[in-house]
């Protein structure tokens, strides 16, 4: 008999409830050795098996565990819509406000909303893999004026249980394992980095989701603070393949000022700046995703400064500098067409202008490619997550100091 079929023991009384998805097989095993025995297994090798069980199967009971003890976010909903390179599905988990634990409203709901989008991707290869966006807030603070996420202001943060409750629903409950996990759903990954990480920790874990690390990718809006932690978190071994991308979205101060209020803390040579110093690994890339928005960030001229902007982040030959002896792309450009959000002041760009838009960057030298709109209909793609009645009440609003990212209660 194989170890997934050996029958359990007098299962355990657990009561990590969600956060115990947030644990490494390490925390797990020092945490629950000698309290689970799976046949021959006990001790921490019981530990360890019921751990493999949990995330491979994603069977409670097979993992040792009693149903109940592990309490994951219901799936409330799961939206479908075709798409030219297959199905793609946008779920919504439930959570509690916890007003306990953090400052929430009072007038807010009980129950919260995480939504989480598996978009579908057919590669050089012509099978069809799936990529999981994935939420780390509900709402954000951080204010950018394109996207449907930011109207509801900051909720809360997720826990990194909450976090990995999004892979483990959409391998065992959707059925859909995914290859790769972009953090740029709901919410700014950096707003909540400790958690974010301690998320990825599971997940990269080998006896855990297994999801390799290059196949992870952390977005920010440019928090600056948090890209240093990060490089600083990447040079530690079996740390270096995780993947950076900004959401860059203009071409100069003036436009990324008007769309993107962390712009007046820190601008874009100062993110140039920073991404030039990123650590340099095998098969580390930068993505820069750049939001084309008709009449805003869309010209001749964003063409070109976007173009400056990128070659800064080529690699250089031995004794060059940056931009001025260029050698192989570090930073690829990633252009996405704009996704209306609910009442929003601009509309999706035409099909031939974004067609022009990405062929002005490869003329001038830049490595582009062009995301495909996907679950632009049921509010799924880029941009467009986020819950429309708590957008109403608008519990946060953001300002930005000298002394970095403020949060400002606004009337609910």
């Amino acid at each position: 008999m194989s170890p997934l079929e050996t029958p359990i023991e007098n299962p355990p009384q657990l009561t990590a409830g969600v956060e115990l998805l947030g644990l490494t097989h390490e925390a797990f095993i020092e945490r629950y050795a000698g309290l689970i025995r799976i046949g021959r297994w006990g001790g921490r090798e019981g530990a360890m098996e019921a751990y493999r069980r949990l995330f491979r199967k994603g069977d409670l009971a097979a993992a040792g565990l009693k149903v109940g003890t592990v309490e994951l976010p219901p799936v409330t909903e799961v939206l479908r819509e075709e798409s030219s390179e297959g199905e793609v599905v946008k779920f919504l988990t439930r959570i509690k406000r916890d007003v306990h634990r953090q400052n929430i409203s009072a007038h807010l709901p009980d129950d919260l909303t995480i939504e989480s989008v598996l978009i579908p991707m057919i590669g050089t290869s012509k099978e069809r893999t799936y990529t999981l966006c994935v939420s780390s807030q509900v709402g954000c603070a951080m204010g950018c004026g394109f996207c449907e996420t930011a109207q509801m202001g900051l909720i809360r943060s997720l826990t990194a249980g909450e976090i990995v409750s999004q892979w483990f629903h959409a391998a065992h409950t959707i059925g859909i394992r995914p290859k790769n996990l972009v953090f740029m759903g709901m919410g700014e990954p950096m707003d909540n980095y400790d958690h974010v990480m301690q998320a990825v920790a599971v997940l990269k874990d080998h006896n855990g989701p297994h999801v390799a690390l290059s196949s992870i990718t952390i977005s920010t809006v440019g928090r600056i603070d948090g890209i240093r932690r990060m490089a600083e978190q990447i040079k530690k071994p079996g740390w270096h393949r995780l993947q950076l991308a900004l959401s860059l979205n203009a071409s100069n101060d003036t436009v990324r000022d008007s769309i993107m209020p962390i712009n007046r803390k820190w601008n874009i040579a100062e993110l140039r700046s920073e991404l030039e110093n990123w650590p340099k690994f095998a098969g580390n890339k930068l993505c820069i995703e750049y939001v084309l928005i008709p009449g805003v960030n869309d010209s001749v001229q964003h063409l070109d400064e976007l173009a400056e902007f990128m070659m800064h982040l080529r690699g250089t030959e031995p004794g060059g500098v940056a931009g001025l002896n260029p050698g192989k792309h570090r930073g690829i450009l990633n252009l996405i067409p704009y996704n209306p959000r609910r009442n929003s002041p601009w509309p999706a760009p035409e099909e031939s202008h974004v067609i022009w838009f990405l062929q002005g960057l490869i003329d001038r030298g830049v490595f582009a490619k062009r995301r495909r709109t996907k679950g632009r209909q049921m509010m799924g793609a880029c941009g467009q997550l986020g819950s429309e009645h708590i957008r109403q009440r608008r519990l946060v609003t953001p300002t930005v100091s000298a002394g970095g990212v403020e949060r400002a209660a606004a009337p609910a």
